[in-house]
C-alpha cells in the first residue's frame, strides 16, 4: 500500500527527515513511536503532500505509483486521508457541508455522525469552539465520509480526556475494520493505516501489525508494536538512539 524509500525532506531550509524508509502493507496497520520533535508529524505531512515539505531525496510509492511530486488533492483522490493533530478552525464552513464534500455527495452526514455522537455539531463551523475530543471526532467523521484506502492518523489519542479517548479509540477501530474499502476496489477487509502514537494508548483499541521508532528524523528500529512499546516505557527513547549509534559504528 505504502512504500517510502530513503526519504530526505526539508522545510524552511531545515532538514526534518533523513534517509527514512518504511512501509505499510495492504490491509495492515503500522504505528510510529518517537519523542516530540523527532519528525513524526512531518512524515505524515510529507506523505499527504503539504507544500511546505520539500522532498530532496528518495520517493513515496502508493499502491505501486510514485506520488512523490503529486499534488495533495490528487493524493486524496487516490485514497489517502489524514487526521491532523492540530487541525485549523474553519470559520464560516459548516461541518455538514465539509462532510458532504469529503463524501462527494454520496454520504448522508446524519447517518455517519450518529455513531460518533457528532450530529449536534453538523450545523456548527468546523472545529470552532470544539473541545479536544470533539475535534478528533470531527476529523474522524470527515475521514469516514472520505473512505480512504490509507489512514494517516497523527496522535488520535492526544489532547482528549479519558471518556473521549474511549470514543475515539473505538471509532478508529471501526474505521480500520470497515468493509467498504476504497470505493469497493479492494479485495481485503479492513484498511491500511500509519498511526503516530506517543503514549501507545491507541493500541488498547487497534491491533497493529508492525511498529517503527523514529528519532532525529529517521527510523532507528522496527518490530512488534507491543514489545517495542514496553521497551520504550521501561528504557525510554534514549536507548533507541544509543542502539542506532552502535549499529552505525
Amino acid at each position: 500500500m505504502l512504500e517510502i524509500e530513503n526519504l530526505t525532506v526539508e522545510i524552511g531550509g531545515r532538514t526534518v527527515l533523513r534517509n527514512l524508509s518504511l512501509g505499510v502493507l495492504d490491509g495492515y496497520t503500522s504505528v510510529l513511536f518517537g519523542p516530540n520533535g523527532s519528525g513524526k508529524s512531518s512524515l505524515l505531512m510529507t506523505i499527504m503532500g503539504f507544500g511546505d515539505y520539500r522532498v530532496k531525496e528518495g520517493r513515496i510509492m502508493f499502491k505501486g505509483e510514485d506520488i512523490t511530486k503529486m499534488p495533495l488533492h490528487d493524493r486524496a483522490k487516490l485514497g489517502i486521508g489524514i487526521l491532523m493533530q492540530r487541525p485549523p478552525n474553519l470559520v464560516g464552513v459548516k461541518l455538514r457541508d465539509l462532510v458532504r464534500v469529503a463524501g462527494k455527495d454520496k454520504v448522508d452526514p446524519e447517518s455517519i455522525a450518529g455513531p460518533l455522537q457528532m450530529t449536534p455539531f453538523l450545523e456548527r463551523d468546523v472545529n470552532v469552539g470544539f473541545s479536544g475530543g470533539e475535534i478528533k471526532r470531527s476529523e474522524l467523521l470527515q475521514l469516514s465520509a472520505q473512505d480512504p484506502c490509507l489512514y494517516l492518523l497523527d496522535e488520535p489519542e492526544s489532547g482528549v480526556d479519558l471518556e473521549s479517548i474511549d470514543r475515539v479509540g473505538k471509532a478508529v477501530k471501526e474505521l480500520l475494520n470497515g468493509k467498504r474499502g476504497c470505493a469497493g476496489k479492494r479485495s481485503m477487509d479492513g484498511k491500511s493505516a500509519l498511526i503516530i502514537t506517543h503514549t501507545g494508548q491507541i493500541l488498547d483499541y487497534v491491533e497493529a501489525d508492525r511498529a517503527y521508532v523514529m528519532c532525529n528524523g529517521t527510523i532507528t528500529c522496527s518490530g512488534n508494536p507491543r514489545e517495542l512499546l514496553q521497551e520504550i516505557r521501561e528504557r525510554g527513547y534514549e536507548e533507541c538512539v544509543r542502539c542506532k549509534i552502535l549499529q552505525i559504528s
